[in-house]
């Protein structure tokens, strides 16, 4: 007997281009199967798309290379055939009496023939559908089956004006597809538009009785105390007779160390009738105080293994079928005070901090290690939303998987934008894609897909526009919340009234979160449609903080500059593109700047805008050379970025709900909006977001000269206090204040001081300002801040001759070696002067926080979290006991210099030293998590540091240290 279950068909796959393959698929798949790699033959990228397969056999250059996108034929000009492909494979499975095999795809673009063994079926239209077929009866009686797939493109592709524009000529909207092909203002076009079969490809096997799509629903009363989880699944009998069987579910979390513990285990029986499929609703499961599920920064992710099984009589087990899942529960509403959407979690409101999210890859090269990076990165950044855009995916399964482990709650939008359906230039497609139904059929089973997550927390009808009436109506009524998830600021009601007379929450198709019919509308931006989002371009960071900035509780989209490391600019340009832009000093003293033709082919936002803002990297002298200018722009990125959140936190509930930033990162080779690059290297502006999004930060006000303290947390702040230390460029200390005992109510932005200094006596024109929010108790570091500023209408050139200063360092490093995992503890200390006697903060003692146990070694409670990632995520804390401390690796380097002051902007990075390295070959292992980066010490202070990597087979690991002081790099371990 064949074993139940999943087997992943993402292996072995060939490829070929139609027109070049003259054979039918019945030929392929019966008497004239490729052999091997045979022209027209290739290796396929399965999943992925057909321009993804072209680019790993190197058929076609990179197209996120360079200008090599030109060197594509788009689909426009060549026509459809060019890019409908064959996609070949062969499986093994013998199936037993009484057992089912089906064969299933979870995306095609855009629809298929499908070969097995000679016998065809058609995968229908449609991006966003999931195709389950029963093939049983077609399957090889030897074993040994072969499977052609022959995949369409999208019916309307259209094509690319010489301008470019926002999503081409907008012809793609007539589709269910993703809109971003054609492509925007971020993004060239991608010249295949996503044909493929794009994501996972399955064989699951059962006996007579499948599972399918089982919904869970927890509902919450007593304050939390009391919950219970509700569970519907559908099941089919695919036998030809009734079926006797036990339907299964077991609730089980999981303690550190792997050990589980069961919660519930409930067993149903059942009669299907032959050929049938009916709904099941399991009496629900009752939990006291279960763990809960909380947003990143407000609390732990638990999450709880659901599994249902189903044993058929006579047969044994026929199907199973597991989530994780987290018990939580998100209202939303719109703000009487602000006037912006308000999301509570648990009962407890929640600051919303997140970015826009595009999609992982333009190629659609998508992996499970991909995005643990991707989300991962979010939740480093402090943030707890994203963003999924309309003109891109709907994410899928496993980017939500990493959002559940990690906290980051998830905007999901269907398929719908304003620049292609009915509000772009020029205006077409108003009544959206030409088929509706299939709109409504990809929703319903993109609700299946992803309803189970506790992290996915509202479904959006679209983009700066609404769906069609009908198909937004039909939204609305399929979405509908049930009454038990209906505010209370919406009904009145108690949950008890309510609960007594509601049906049972799963029978719903999701009725859990809320759905919002368009990304400007109900409580975003001014809530009306109007284009009240944004703007998208460099500021003053002072401007963040003013009264006038924006008008609007929570604005959807706001931002700015992105420029990469220097690193990745010479990895993905050719020397050509590594001219920086020319400044052209215009006549009202303001600075345009001229761009390559290859950052403008990748578009490029300049650190100026004549007229408003005056050039950002300018104010800190005309930058020499690639090198130098992206270092002044990191320089920038960290303000402009920290500005923005303190900005909005400093009005935390006042004016504002929350704030979604324009975007957090590029499917390709961008050069804007991103706080790190398609290599997966961090910007400084992302250091300078994890450091603003902290859920208690101290930070100043740069409108008002405050020092506010945030608390963002359900707990007051007690027995707190404030040191604030000004730093001039010699290394001397003209203004230093501490106020203690403070306390900071909570879900609070308070201001507690005014700055004196520079309104002193012979300020200095540059100089530097380190705050700290501590425990008094035992000067445990809360927040620190560090600022380096100038005098009102200067600018920061005397940094420039600060260069040449020869700061010295000390760093210890601690290393600790998994198999291809490092993970590292940096100490690196500020040796040009003792500490200040006065403080006992210089040692940044930093207090754990929850859900940081991947950053901070201090904490050694037991992490107990049900996924696996997470568990390997918390690595340093479980080493950390063990070792309790013991130093098996310890190395000490010291940087010389004899000059006192500010080790000004030091940032870590990772090679890879091996055998044969090129000149100028790209050596930085990448992607590396930080704990902080872009960092500057005082005199005589210590930062601890974090990295943990991953290094591929047969390399040694080399960290550098480089600075604004240190430009040249240092190797440190």
């Amino acid at each position: 007997m064949a074993e139940i279950g999943k087997t992943v068909l993402d292996s072995g796959w060939l490829a070929a281009r139609s027109t070049e393959v003259h054979l039918s698929g019945t030929q392929l798949t019966t008497t004239h199967s490729p052999s091997g790699l045979d022209k027209p033959w290739m290796e396929a990228a399965v999943p992925g798309t057909v321009l993804g397969t072209l680019v790993k056999n190197k058929v076609v250059p990179d197209p996120f290379y360079g200008l090599e996108n030109e060197a594509i034929i788009d689909i426009a000009d060549s026509g459809r055939e060019y890019y409908t492909f064959w996609f070949f494979t062969t499986f093994q499975c013998k199936l037993s009496a009484n057992q089912h095999l089906d064969l299933n795809f979870r995306g095609i673009n855009y629809s298929a023939e499908l070969y097995l063994n000679g016998n065809k079926k058609i995968l229908p239209k449609g991006m966003f559908r999931r195709h389950s077929l029963d093939v049983t009866d077609i399957l090889h009686p030897d074993g040994q089956n072969l499977l052609a797939v022959l995949v369409h493109p999208p019916d309307h592709p259209g094509t690319i004006p010489p301008e470019g524009g926002q999503g081409g000529d907008h012809e793609i909207g007539k589709d269910v597809a993703t809109q971003y092909v054609e492509g925007w203002d971020w993004m060239a076009p991608i010249r295949d538009r996503n044909t493929g079969i794009w994501d996972e490809v399955s064989i699951s096997i059962t006996g007579p009785v499948k599972i399918i799509d089982p919904h869970l629903v927890s509902t919450f009363f007593d304050g939390y105390k009391r919950v219970y989880l509700h569970t519907t699944t559908e099941l089919e009998n695919k036998s030809s007779s009734v079926v006797e069987c036990d339907l299964n579910i077991q609730v089980t979390s999981e303690l550190e160390g792997g050990v589980c513990i069961v919660e519930h285990l409930q067993t149903q029986h059942l009669s299907i009738p032959s050929g049938k499929r009916v709904q099941h609703t399991f009496p629900q499961l009752f939990f006291y105080k279960p763990n809960l599920w909380w947003p990143n920064g407000m609390g732990k992710q638990a999450l709880y293994n659901v599994t249902i099984t189903v044993d058929v009589k006579g047969h044994g087990e026929s199907d199973s079928w597991s989530h994780m899942y987290g018990f939580r529960k998100i209202e939303s509403y719109i703000d009487s005070a602000t006037g912006g959407r308000l999301f509570k979690v648990n009962g407890q409101p929640i600051f919303i901090r997140g970015g826009n999210w595009i999609l992982s890859d333009g190629l659609l090269r998508l992996s499970k290690k991909r995005y643990k990076t991707d989300i991962k990165f979010h939740a480093d950044m402090n943030f707890n939303m994203i963003r999924c855009w309309g003109g891109g995916l709907t994410e899928r399964p496993e980017f939500y998987n990493y959002c559940d482990i990690y906290g980051l709650l998830v905007w999901q939008e269907f398929w719908i934008t304003g620049d292609v359906d009915g509000r772009g230039v020029p205006v077409s497609n108003p009544n959206g894609p030409l088929d509706h139904d299939l709109f409504m059929l990809c929703a319903r089973d993109t609700v299946k897909l992803l309803r189970n997550h506790p992290s996915l927390a509202l479904w959006v009808g679209g983009n700066e526009q609404v769906p069609p009436p009908d198909i937004n109506n039909a939204l609305k009524d399929e979405l509908k919340l049930h009454p038990h998830f209906e505010s209370l600021h919406n009904t009145g009601k108690s949950v008890q009234e309510l609960s007594a007379s509601a049906e049972d929450p799963s029978n719903y198709l999701d009725g859990t979160r809320i759905y919002i019919q368009g990304s400007m509308w109900d409580g975003f931006a001014n809530g009306k449609g109007d284009f009240t989002d944004g703007p998208y371009e460099i500021q003053y960071p002072e401007s963040f903080f003013k009264d006038d900035f924006y008008n609007y509780g929570f604005n959807p989209e706001v931002g700015s500059v992105g420029v990469p490391v220097a690193a990745t600019i010479k990895a993905t340009m050719p020397p050509e593109g590594w001219k920086i832009p020319l400044f052209k000093k215009l006549p009202d003293g303001y600075v345009e700047e001229v761009p390559n033709p290859i950052w403008e082919y990748h578009k490029y936002i300049p650190y100026s805008k004549p007229g408003k803002v005056h050039n950002q990297i300018l104010l800190y002298g005309t930058p020499t050379d690639l090198n130098d200018f992206c270092l002044k722009a990191q320089l920038v990125n960290y303000i402009q970025y920290r500005a923005l959140l303190e900005g909005w936190t400093s009005r935390m509930w006042s004016k504002y709900t929350g704030v979604l930033i324009w975007k957090t990162q590029n499917p390709w080779t961008g050069l804007r909006g991103q706080f790190y690059d398609h290599l997966h290297d961090q910007t400084a502006g992302f250091y300078g977001c994890r450091s603003a999004a902290e859920p208690v930060h101290v930070q100043l006000n740069l409108a008002t000269y405050f020092i506010e303290v945030v608390n963002t947390l359900s707990d007051q702040l007690s027995d707190v206090a404030i040191e604030a230390s000004v730093w001039d460029l010699e290394g001397t200390c003209p203004y230093y204040v501490v106020h203690e005992k403070l306390s900071v109510p909570s879900k609070k932005t308070v201001p507690i001081l005014e700055m004196k200094y520079p309104k002193s006596k012979n300020p200095k024109p540059v100089y530097f300002l380190l705050l700290k929010l501590y425990k008094m108790s035992d000067y445990g570091v809360i927040s620190r801040n560090f600022y380096w500023l100038h005098l009102s209408g200067g600018d920061y050139k005397l940094l420039e001759p600060y260069r040449k200063k020869r700061v010295p360092l000390k760093i210890r490093s601690t290393t600790f070696i998994k198999g291809s995992t490092y993970e590292m503890e940096m100490h690196v200390e500020n040796k040009s002067k003792k500490p200040d006697s006065k403080s006992l903060t210089y040692k940044n003692n930093f207090v754990t926080r929850i859900g940081d146990g991947d950053f901070y070694m201090a904490s050694a409670e037991p992490v107990n979290s049900a996924a696996e990632e997470k568990q390997g995520a918390s690595l340093f804390q479980r080493i950390y006991r063990r070792f309790s401390g013991e130093t098996d690796d310890l190395q000490v380097s010291e940087i010389n210099g004899s000059d006192e002051g500010v080790a000004f902007f030091l940032y870590f990075s990772v090679h890879a030293s091996k055998p044969g390295h090129k000149e100028g070959e790209d050596t930085r292992i990448l992607p590396v998590h930080y704990s902080d980066n872009y960092f500057s010490l005082v005199p005589g202070e210590v930062m601890p540091i974090k990295i943990s990597f991953e290094v591929p087979p047969g390399v040694t690991p080399r960290i550098r240290l480089h600075g604004w002081n240190y430009h040249s790099g240092h190797e440190v371990y």
